[in-house]
Parts: structure tokens; C-alpha cells; sequence
């Protein structure tokens, strides 16, 4: 049975892939003489009564691949429910779930995942299913027993002796490869390979150093930049009212008798103004009590004139 170039070359191809990098307890045998005889192996799941066995799955491709599935069957004798006597698999997958991009890897890894979760509901052998659901260790104990009997080789089949590939392993590949060729460099190239502005010797700080010194020592220039040239009136009235409010105080450089000076003009000023205002308030109005004095006073003496003259008498 031939199939087309174009599906010929993608089959090619997704082979050389799984033998490449074959996904986790899953591997490929091909032949040399027929490219499209396929032979899928999968590895028993551990926790499954398929462990420690290894499962052949064939292929027949036939001429409407990739729009129909190919034709798979067990190759290996197993105790499934989805797998009859005759090795026929029971999977939507290689029916109507089937899609024109899928290919080997998926179907084998879908035929890997029914051995973990089996499908009662569909079962192609109808003993095994039943003994699923109603006792599952009597169908764990034979499925296992066939596994020993038909599925388990007394050494690794030679395509599980290369470990595979998986993401992880393949991410953490990739910078562990570029990494020799960085490393081959040496540090002074590396050095020499930097941008000129990434060589400056001298830094900024050491520069720039006296000029925060000046700015920081110097509070009376920067007081003076911020008050400004030209003032308004407003401020001059407040300025001279300052002026005015403020008393002068005695220079400490001064001497004691300078100081005594002052005080002693200061005095005899205020005696000065107190006997100007004593003489004018004299001149103005007599208080009533200088009258009475200047009354009596005047009766007093004519009192004295009669005496005076009585006695001559």
C-alpha cells in the first residue's frame, strides 16, 4: 500500500524527530527495506498492572493518510478492555476524533494514556471490562500476570537504552550550549568589545566635589540670590518701620564712659522736655489752687499792714 510524496516526506520526517528526541516511555523501531513499516514500543506506566512491560503497536498506512487514520494494532498480547483479542484498539483518537495533523507521537501517546485510564463503556474485550468494574484487583492480578508473561523481556529493548529528551531537559540544553562559546572568550576582549562611555576612568562625584563644597559653605550667597533686585514700596515701608522699632544697642568694642554718655545726654534731654512742658502748662491755665494761695496770701499781708499800724498809734 503506497501513499502519497508529499505524505511520505512528513512520515520521514516525524520519524526522524521521535528518534531524535521520542517523548517519555515511548520509542519507534522502523525498517531499512520499508519506510512504512512503523513499530511503535511503549513502556508500561508505573502504578499500572502494565509495569515493567513493553508494548509493540503497529502501523498500516494507507493511501488516504494523513486525511484518514492509519490502521493500529497491538502487537503485543495485553489484558485490556479497550483492546480485543486481536490487538484492534478502541480509541476515539483512530476514529472520529481523528485530525490531518496529528501523527505517530500523538496516537502512541494517546494509546499510553488509555493504559493508565482504561474505558470500560467501550470495551472491545467485554471479560475484562466487566471484571474492571466489579473487581478491580482480580483484573489487576491478570492483567498483570499476561504482562510477565508476554510483555516483559528479560533485558530493556535496545531503543529505551538512550534516555529521552523531554522540555525540561531541553531548555536547560539550550544555554548550556551557548555557553562554551561565550566562556571561550577571553575577559580582556570582553573589556576591549565595551563602548567608549563605559570606560570612564575619573567618576562624576570626584569631579563635582569643590562645587557642593562652595555651596554648602557659602548660606549668605545663596540668602542673597534669592532676595530680589528691585523692591516695592510696600517693602520700603516695612523696612523703615523695622529701622525705626529697632534700639542701638552699645558696641561691645565700645568703652564703659562712652556707654555712660549716652546715658547721661539721654537724661538731661528728658529733663529738658519735662520743664518745657511744666512752663507751658503754667502759662496757659492757673490751676484753682494757686488762686486760693494767691488770695490768701494777699489777705494775709493787709492783716499784717494794720497791725502795723495800730501799734504806731
Amino acid at each position: 500500500m503506497s501513499i502519497s510524496p508529499a505524505a511520505l516526506r512528513r512520515l520521514m520526517r516525524e520519524l526522524s524527530e521521535l528518534e531524535k528526541s521520542p517523548p517519555e516511555g515511548i520509542r519507534v523501531q522502523t525498517s531499512e527495506d520499508n519506510i512504512l513499516d512503523v513499530v511503535g514500543i511503549i513502556e508500561g506506566p508505573e502504578g499500572t498492572p502494565y509495569a515493567g512491560g513493553y508494548f509493540k503497536v503497529k502501523f498500516r498506512f494507507t493511501e488516504e493518510f494523513p486525511a484518514a487514520p492509519p490502521k493500529c494494532t497491538f502487537a503485543t498480547k495485553i489484558f485490556h478492555p479497550n483492546v480485543s483479542s486481536s490487538g484492534e484498539i478502541c480509541v476515539n483518537t483512530l476514529k472520529k476524533d481523528w485530525k490531518s495533523t496529528y501523527g505517530i507521537g500523538h496516537i502512541l501517546v494517546t494509546v499510553k494514556c488509555l493504559l493508565i485510564y482504561p474505558n470500560p463503556e467501550s470495551a472491545l474485550d467485554e471479560e475484562a471490562g466487566k471484571l474492571l468494574l466489579e473487581d478491580y484487583q482480580a483484573y489487576a492480578s491478570r492483567a498483570k500476570l499476561i504482562t510477565s508473561v508476554h510483555a516483559t523481556p528479560r533485558s530493556k529493548p535496545v531503543e529505551f537504552l538512550t534516555p529521552s529528551i523531554s522540555n525540561d531537559q531541553s531548555i536547560e540544553a539550550g544555554p548550556s550550549s551557548a555557553s562554551p562559546s561565550s566562556a571561550s572568550i577571553p575577559s580582556t576582549q570582553i573589556q576591549t568589545t565595551l563602548p567608549p562611555p563605559l570606560q570612564s576612568s575619573p567618576p562624576i562625584l570626584v569631579t563635582s566635589k569643590p562645587q557642593f563644597q562652595t555651596r554648602s559653605s557659602s548660606p549668605l550667597s545663596t540668602a542673597l540670590s534669592i532676595i530680589p533686585l528691585t523692591s516695592s514700596p510696600t517693602s520700603n515701608k516695612e523696612t523703615s518701620n523695622l529701622n525705626k522699632e529697632r534700639h542701638p544697642s552699645p558696641s561691645p568694642l565700645s568703652t564703659a564712659n562712652a556707654n555712660i554718655e549716652n546715658d547721661r545726654t539721654k537724661a538731661g534731654a528728658a529733663a529738658m522736655e519735662k520743664n518745657k512742658m511744666s512752663l507751658v502748662s503754667s502759662t496757659t491755665s492757673p490751676t484753682p489752687k494757686a488762686v486760693k494761695r494767691a488770695a490768701t496770701g494777699g489777705g494775709a499781708t493787709n492783716a499784717e499792714k494794720r497791725k502795723k499800724a495800730l501799734k504806731r498809734l
